[in-house]
């Protein structure tokens, strides 16, 4: 293409895939944990609470308490790469866009860094035309995925020269998801020492009150409970984590099941965490270190935390085919 004299450069147009996930502080201290739970309890979609009445309760209380022991649980986790869930976000599109050198493939947090706006605007400036948002949730949530959505279109709304978007949707119940979870679960029990007397389920709790507004989370995560099970020829313990203040959330809860068991004569478990596309604070500080000792201290005698799909073979080969679905008409990707 042949520009007039002084014509701004374009750059050559290209089909972009943003990654994004969760969010994470910059780092492992109370300074960085409270601007980052700051935005992420701030969003509307997350507490759906009037800013009137939580705002005060926010700043007050939660912003100058949970940072410090929240800083002391990521300290627990945080790796030379930094937090677990970037670092393996960003491996995730790594292994995307070896595999696809025609498209351009980065990753973004939903709260804190890399931000969407700031992805989105670095996409559009080398030449995304047409860019699909991909929120690595396979069960579908207001609170999660919708958030993502709102955030990508409200960076869109303040652009003059907008790119095309479209959005991965919710893959809880897709056959290849499924697949690679049952190939995953499988490989990681073959290799204990020990025979499950369970396998417990854990999914990000909600509050029950997004059930009772018609979110479809709650169902999403039972279904992809019962394939996973369908997969394995085995019945799974279907439980929900991470409950915060008082409302009643979804259940049951998974550190109260954790500590029943043993006295039920279940006292060798393993859990998985379908709900999760990379291990995070919720998994591997949550489940593997505090679920570990809750178990065990209610009598538990064997306790494996099954990871998840990461950047592992089967989790790669799965992204790469559903995202490649999404892209069609776009373009053609093997």
């Amino acid at each position: 293409m042949v520009l007039p004299d002084g014509h701004p450069a374009v750059a050559r147009r290209r089909i972009g895939v943003l990654l994004v996930n969760l969010g994470t502080p910059d780092a492992p201290d109370a300074g960085a944990v409270r601007r980052y739970l700051g935005e992420f309890l701030s969003d509307r979609r997350v507490v759906e609470i009037p800013a009137l009445l939580w705002q005060p309760i926010l700043r007050g209380i939660i912003l100058r308490t949970r940072p410090a022991k929240s800083a002391h649980a990521y300290q627990q986790v945080w790796t030379d790469d930094g937090s677990p869930l970037a670092a393996i976000t960003k491996r995730q599109a790594v292994a995307l866009q070896a595999a696809w050198p025609e498209v351009t493939v980065d990753w973004a947090m939903r709260y804190g860094n890399p931000s969407i706006p700031a992805k989105l605007k670095a996409m559009k400036d080398a030449g995304c035309e047409r860019i699909l948002i991909a929120p690595l949730y396979p069960q579908y949530c207001a609170a999660t995925s919708a958030t993502v959505v709102d955030k990508a279109f409200e960076t869109l709304a303040a652009m003059r020269w907008q790119p095309a978007l479209r959005t991965l949707p919710p893959y809880h119940d897709d056959p290849r998801y499924i697949a690679a979870l049952a190939e995953s679960v499988r490989t990681q029990l073959a290799a204990l020492e020990f025979e499950p007397d369970a396998v417990l389920a854990s999914f990000h709790g909600m509050p029950q009150r997004t059930l009772e507004l018609g979110d479809p989370y709650h169902c999403h995560c039972r279904k992809t409970a019962r394939l996973l099970g369908e997969a394995l020829g085995r019945e799974l313990t279907v439980t929900f984590q991470s409950r915060f203040g008082r409302a009643k959330w979804l259940e049951p809860a998974t550190d109260t099941v954790l500590e029943a068991l043993p006295g039920k004569g279940v006292k060798k478990i393993a859990i998985v965490a379908p709900g999760f596309s990379a291990d995070c604070l919720e998994t591997l500080e949550e489940l593997a270190i505090r679920g570990r000792e809750s178990f065990e201290e209610a009598g538990g005698t064997h306790f494996a935390y099954l990871s998840c799909l990461n950047d592992s073979a089967p989790g790669i080969a799965m992204l790469r085919s559903i995202v490649a679905s999404e892209l069609a008409g776009w373009v053609d990707l093997p």
